[in-house]
């Protein structure tokens, strides 16, 4: 970047001296011309016009007349005024004929004194710019010369291009080094970059960038930092899910082992017995192995397939399929009247879950409830029961995988179904909570933004389906749960 910035810098600088000593020359050139015209044009009209100041008539020879026209006019400084006659310099102005003694300059003067003209002549003075201006006086032939020196003419130039030269110098000195100031600050990061790149291992993914600026590349090292904490949250996630799946998978596979080195196999009934306890085990794994695969799935941008669904219906279907977990007084807190894009699959395996863990943590008779409702941005649906509740300092712990609270003695969960229903809920930009009942028990809310959702009718909030007084709504809900749940296999959660 430096050695561009200081090539293109110098480019610019010398073309631009070009064309400022090409413009410069031009104008002196114009100038050292116009000087030689109005000399001659002097001498033309003198020679036309002029009378000898002795004789008070024309001038009668060559001589006469160039010797009262140098008499008259003071050459500039880069100038010298020669007249010629008789095939010779004869005069100069000012007296210096350290030029006019020279065979060269006659020699070239000589050719043009018929025909006019100009040619130019290298001398130990410099280069010379000659202009003839030939003379006829009756028969005698002359010519006014008019010597430039060249060198002299263009000293100013040279000057100032030379001072031109010496800033351009200090000026490319100067932007190399702010380049190379410049490039090395805004390449830092990228070195950092590589350097943290090399230091960073699959053990340890906690460095970081420094951001400073605000440029592209502070955009670039803020992504980058964004990137490594995505990946060392995922790693973090990896290793947690495979040290908790590995735990969890040890010990059905210590019975298999323990009962299969311990087996009597001369012993049929001992053989039966332990086949239908190594099946149990074999099913508890595959059951956990099943839930692991799903979590695993959740991440991915087709974990969930939306559609327009009515969550009436749903709420509805739900209830009626979550009859046959458990002997429990099901009832149906209310509905929203409206249709959403969600995934009715996995929001209906969602609250089947819920409710198979509120009939865990219930006894025959107690209440369970569903509902659902909309409040013009989200839609809510939640599963209540009337147990013994969660306690505060659990209610983190119990959405992560493995986690778990408080359970019953016959409770064979690995603790990754409310891990599933919160993977569900995050896969639909939602959440999912848990919070008291009233007087007693728990309450797990699903919430699934759905602002662009149509609302079909007025959201509808309905009491427990037993203490609805309208009784057409009560018979047509009622009804709808009743021949949802005929024939329905028991569905069991994890």
């Amino acid at each position: 970047m430096t050695a561009a910035v200081a090539l293109l810098t110098m480019l610019a600088l010398a073309g631009a001296g070009a064309i400022v000593y090409l413009i410069e020359k031009g104008r002196v050139d114009d100038a050292n011309q116009a000087t030689i015209e109005q000399e001659f044009a002097e001498f033309a009209t003198l020679q036309d016009n002029g009378l000898d100041a002795e004789t008070q008539q024309p001038f009668a020879s060559v001589e006469a007349l160039i010797t009262a026209y140098m008499r008259r006019n003071v050459p500039s400084e880069n100038e010298l005024l020669v007249g010629w006659w008789l095939d010779q310099p004869q005069v100069q102005l000012p007296a210096w004929d350290q030029v006019t003694k020279n065979p060269d300059f006659v020699s070239a003067v000589r050719p043009l004194v018929a025909n006019n003209g100009s040619t130019t002549l290298d001398s130990e003075f410099g280069t010379l710019l000659i202009d003839v201006q030939g003379v006829q006086q009756g028969t005698e032939r002359g010519a006014f010369v008019v010597v430039t020196f060249q060198d002299d003419t263009y000293a100013g130039l040279h000057d100032t291009m030379r001072t031109f030269a010496t800033v351009s110098a200090l000026a490319l000195l100067l932007v190399t080094g702010f380049a190379a100031w410049q490039s090395g600050r805004l390449l830092a990061p990228l070195r950092t970059l590589r350097e943290t790149a090399d230091e960073i291992t699959d053990t340890d993914l906690s460095r970081r960038l420094p951001v400073t600026g605000n440029d592209d590349i502070t955009a670039l090292t803020r992504t980058v930092n964004g990137m490594l904490d995505r990946l060392d949250e995922a790693f973090t996630g990896q290793r947690q899910f495979l040290d908790d799946a590995g735990h969890e998978l040890k010990t059905p596979l210590t019975v298999l082992r323990g009962h299969l080195e311990l087996l009597d196999v001369g012993s049929p009934e001992e053989i039966a017995e332990t086949r239908d306890l190594l099946l149990d085990e074999v099913d508890r794994m595959a059951r956990l192995v099943g839930d692991l695969i799903l979590l695993a799935k959740s991440d991915r941008p087709d974990f969930i397939s939306r559609r327009p669904v009515d969550l009436t219906g749903l709420t509805v279907d739900v209830l009626a399929k979550a009859r046959a977990l458990g002997e429990r007084r099901w009832s149906l807190d209310g509905t929203a009247s409206v249709t959403a894009e969600v995934d009715e699959q996995r929001l209906t395996q969602a609250l089947l879950q819920l409710c198979d863990n509120a009939v865990k943590h219930t006894d025959a008779g107690d209440e369970i409830a569903l509902g659902s409702s909309y409040d013009g941005n989200s839609a809510k649906l939640w599963v209540r029961d009337s147990g013994p509740g969660v306690p505060p300092g659990d209610r983190d712990q119990i959405f992560d995988r493995f986690g778990r609270s408080r359970v019953p003695e016959h409770d064979e969960g690995f603790g990754l179904g409310l891990s599933i229903v919160r993977a569900i809920a995050l896969a639909h930009e939602g959440t999912v909570t848990v919070t008291d009942a009233q007087p007693h028990g728990a309450v797990f809310t699903l919430v699934i933004p759905i602002g662009s959702a149509e609302e079909q009718d007025e959201p509808d909030e309905i009491d427990e389906i037993d203490e609805i007084d309208e009784a057409e709504d009560t018979t047509t809900l009622a009804s709808r749960v009743e021949d949802k749940t005929e024939e329905l296999p028991i569905w069991h959660g994890s």
